[in-house]
């Protein structure tokens, strides 16, 4: 299927809400994520989410271009063309984009878009992350009803946080931010609601001591309850139409007692960057462990091309890299819920 349109994409977002489920969200850096993203959703039988950063569009683009922009187009163009192939739906979100990178990276993607609309043809990224976390609150929202003012007039959704999610990721470390500063207040969660509600659709990365990087289950205090407060303050006084699209970062580390009970709270996007950058990795590690003679010319020998062939060794990264994110559908209960399965 093509890449989803707006109506789809909101449409998905709904129904996960309703049902209690949520998307992975899959950050790729290259051709090769992308397509174990693509493959793990159609074996799946579930739409998700692929997502690029401002440093993987970067990497993308080459290290002498250094374009973050050009290169998530790239990877972009080159989903909305894979995506084809697959009979599940997919929506494309860039990830985190801090304040300093908003005329750099968001914004040549939104004319991207803009551009691509005024020639007939279909939005180039579904929805982009503003992560005004680090400002205080009042500039934050600012900026997000701004961004969410152009971004709805192409039928973009924005996705916004408040509140900061600890640890490291992407090159920005906040290991050392107050613990008060992990967890989004109903307040919060209410002022959101009524400030940008009315100008358009958004996603919420509300904190609840989420943390970006590698810990082992159980380590990553979570207080899911932090979610269920702040909607049930929402509903309070706004209704239940209201409540928030909520997405879960820093999921590394969680107990799945407590992915599920986030499910109940409105999460529907879950982002998964760590695990996946791993077990990508580790398929690769094990092909040059075990097939070390092979990969080098070692005493005038002149290895064997079958293994060290990139081909051969990224097929195995990306095989692993699949059957990871074929787990977190099923851990966030999206399997079998493709609009064009259930």
């Amino acid at each position: 299927m093509p890449v989803a349109n707006f109506e789809q994409y909101c449409t998905m977002l709904d129904r996960a809400k309703k049902g209690g489920f949520a998307y992975p969200a899959i950050n790729v850096t290259s051709t090769s994520t992308a397509n174990a993203a693509l493959q793990a959703f159609a074996n799946m039988k579930s739409d998700g989410i692929i997502q690029v950063s401002s440093g993987g569009g970067q990497f993308a683009s080459g290290q002498n271009v250094k374009d973050m922009a050009l290169g998530a187009i790239s990877l972009a163009q080159h989903v909305h063309l894979m995506a084809e192939k697959y009979n599940v739906l997919i929506a494309l979100h860039t990830d985190h984009c801090h304040p300093d990178k908003v005329e750099s990276f968001m914004i040549p993607l939104i004319e991207e878009t803009e551009k691509r609309r005024e020639m007939g043809l279909p939005n180039l990224f579904n929805s982009h992350m503003f992560d005004g976390s680090e400002l205080p609150l009042e500039e934050n929202i600012k900026i997000s009803k701004e961004l969410l003012i152009r971004c709805a007039k192409s039928d973009i959704i924005l996705e916004i946080e408040t509140g900061v999610v600890g640890g490291e990721e992407d090159g920005v470390n906040n290991e050392n931010t107050p613990a008060d500063k992990l967890y989004t207040t109903k307040e919060e969660m209410v002022q959101i609601a009524k400030e940008l509600r009315p100008l358009g659709k958004f996603m919420y990365a509300a904190t609840f001591g989420n943390v970006h990087g590698v810990y082992k289950p159980g380590n990553v205090k979570l207080r899911p309850e932090i979610l269920k407060n702040g909607q049930d303050a929402v509903e309070k006084e706004l209704g239940n139409e209201a409540t928030h699209w909520l997405v879960f970062h820093g999921g590394s580390g969680s107990e799945l007692s407590e992915i599920h009970e986030t499910l109940g709270y409105g999460v529907i996007k879950m982002n998964i960057d760590t695990d996946t950058q791993y077990a990508y990795t580790r398929a690769i590690v094990d092909h040059m462990f075990k097939n070390y003679d092979a990969m080098l010319k070692i005493e005038g020998e002149v290895g064997n091309k079958k293994f060290y062939d990139p081909r051969a060794w990224m097929k195995a990264g990306e095989n692993q890299m699949c059957d990871r994110i074929s787990k977190a559908c099923t851990d966030l209960r999206s399997e079998g819920k493709s609009v064009f399965h259930s």
